[in-house]
Formats: C-alpha cells, sequence, structure tokens
C-alpha cells in the first residue's frame, strides 16, 4: 500500500486542534460487547491523536487499526477479538479503534468504503488490511503474515527484545536524514549518487521516484483538475499529477487513458510513459492499477 494513503492532512488537522482545543475528558465509545480485555494493548484514537497514537507509535511497534461504527453489527463482532489477541501479544502490538463517525476524516484518509476495516501500520505506512469481521484463526495468520514480512521494519519485539536487523547502509541514512529533514533536493541527489553506482537498489530507485513524483506534483495549480482543456497534454498530465497527490488513483489513471485514446505518436508515447511511471508508484496487485493496465491496453490496441 506503500504511496497509497496520505496522512498529512491527518497530522496538520492534529496540531491545529491541538492549539485550538483540549483533548476530550473521555474516550470515543466502544463497539458493544468490548469490555476492554487488552488493557494497554487497547487505545481508542480521535483525529486530535491519530499522529501521536497511530503513525508515531507505529514507528517503534505494530499498529493495528480497527476501524468500526456503532451501528455496524460485524464491527462488534470483531472488536472483542482483536482486543483479545492484542491483549495477549505481550506488547508486540497494539490496537487502535477508531470510530468513523467521530473521526471521518480518519476514514477517508485510509478510504473506508465499508465498516469494520482493519488496517496494519508499520514504520508510518499501511503495511495489510481486511474488511469484515474474521474468525479469530485467520486473524492469528494475517498477524503472523505480517511480522514475517515486515517484522524486520520494527526495532523491537515482543518482550523488548532487539531484532537482527542487519545494520543499514550509512548512504541510505544519511539520505534518509535529508529527506527528513526536508532538504528534498538533497535527498534526491543523494539516493540518485547511490542509484548511479548501484543500478538494482530497489529502495533507492522506489524513493526517487516517490520524491520526483511528489516534487512535480506539489508544484502544480490544484486549479488545472478543472481547467485543463481536453486537447492539451501537459495540462492534462498536471491534472493526474494532483489527483494523484489527492489520494484518487482510479481519477488520475483515467486522465491519462483519455489522452493516450485522444492522441497519437510522440504526445501518446509521453502520456504512456508517464502512466507507467504512476504505475511504479504502487504494488502491482493493486485492484485501481490492475484495472488502469486494462484500460490501457484497451486504449493502445
Amino acid at each position: 500500500m506503500a504511496g497509497a494513503v496520505d496522512l498529512s492532512v491527518l497530522k496538520e488537522r492534529a496540531e491545529a486542534q491541538r492549539i485550538a482545543e483540549s483533548r476530550p475528558a473521555s474516550s470515543s465509545p466502544q463497539p458493544s460487547g468490548a469490555d476492554g480485555t487488552g488493557g494497554g494493548a487497547v487505545i481508542d484514537v480521535t483525529e486530535i491523536d491519530f499522529e501521536e497514537q497511530i503513525v508515531q507509535r507505529s514507528l517503534q511497534q505494530l499498529v493495528v487499526v480497527d476501524l468500526w461504527a456503532e451501528w455496524s453489527e460485524p464491527s462488534h463482532q470483531l472488536s472483542p477479538t482483536l482486543a483479545k489477541l492484542a491483549g495477549e501479544s505481550g506488547g508486540r502490538w497494539v490496537l487502535a479503534r477508531v470510530n468513523v463517525d467521530v473521526s471521518p476524516r480518519i476514514a477517508q484518509a485510509f478510504g473506508v468504503q465499508s465498516v469494520p476495516m482493519v488496517i496494519a501500520l508499520v514504520g508510518g505506512q499501511p503495511v495489510a488490511a481486511f474488511n469484515g469481521a474474521q474468525p479469530e484463526a485467520e486473524i492469528r495468520g494475517w498477524l503472523d503474515e505480517i511480522f514475517a514480512k515486515a517484522g524486520h521494519l520494527l526495532p523491537e519485539v515482543a518482550g523488548g527484545e532487539p531484532t537482527d536487523e542487519p545494520e543499514r547502509d550509512p548512504r541510505m541514512v544519511a539520505a534518509e536524514e535529508l529527506m527528513n529533514s526536508g532538504d528534498i533536493d538533497g535527498a534526491l541527489d543523494a539516493y540518485r549518487a547511490i542509484l548511479a553506482l548501484e543500478p538494482d537498489n530497489v529502495e533507492a530507485k522506489s524513493v526517487i521516484g516517490n520524491l520526483e513524483f511528489v516534487t512535480r506534483a506539489q508544484a502544480h495549480d490544484p486549479a488545472v483538475v478543472t481547467n485543463a482543456e481536453p486537447g492539451d497534454v501537459d495540462a492534462q498530465l498536471a491534472a493526474a499529477d494532483v489527483l494523484l497527490l489527492g489520494q484518487r488513483p482510479d481519477a488520475a489513471f483515467d486522465r491519462i487513458i483519455e489522452v493516450i485514446k485522444l492522441t497519437r505518436d510522440e504526445e501518446r508515447g509521453r502520456a504512456r510513459a508517464r502512466l507507467l511511471e504512476l504505475f511504479e508508484l504502487f504494488d502491482p496487485a493493486e485492484p485501481f492499477v490492475v484495472a488502469a493496465r486494462r484500460k490501457l491496453a484497451t486504449a493502445l490496441y
């Protein structure tokens, strides 16, 4: 799910609300049937403390977000099971419950279409998700798979024992520090230097693609989405960037596919190259990527 969720809007909202108002005295209501099993392994989160309790916490341990609603019967079935498993994990992961009616912006950021929806975050990013109430055994298997695939990204495991994660490449660490400090140009130069020496460095290539896209997309006037003329290829490609930055990949891809349908030769090739470039920002198995590839094939042939 890398690149598919923009959490910055929630961070900004949280910062503003911390200044404008104090934290509510009581947490969001629990789904009926959830008796609090899990103790400190279960927390209720709102838009105010989303950044701290979910994003920042996921840098240290796996955070499983339970997006639920009071009116949803499957939510009431699932939440106690998740709370039980969290309590049994010994601190290996934490369950963060979000009432989507109380905190609709969190639901919007995660693209929630139905509840309950459960999302696992590691290192500030979603790594796995499922919808609907699931049997306990399936949830255990889901968690085991997450730790098998992403556990090396966490600094600690159950009991606080350090992982056997190998020491990171100091060049990558330095580039990441530049990026985190806001020096995007410096970070890009650092990652490009690494990629020049190691053309097969997947991590460097991925970060470069993301940074180049974000830099380009943020430079566009958002009004281009509505103002772009159908025949203006540059404007339509810019509009696609803005749509994708706004977490609307389907609309972004459709914009470019429409350009491909209407153009020929060099302009068509340029639009196709941009679409393939944007595909690289996502897991190729993402449904919206698969669907867009099918549309592209139809548009070309």
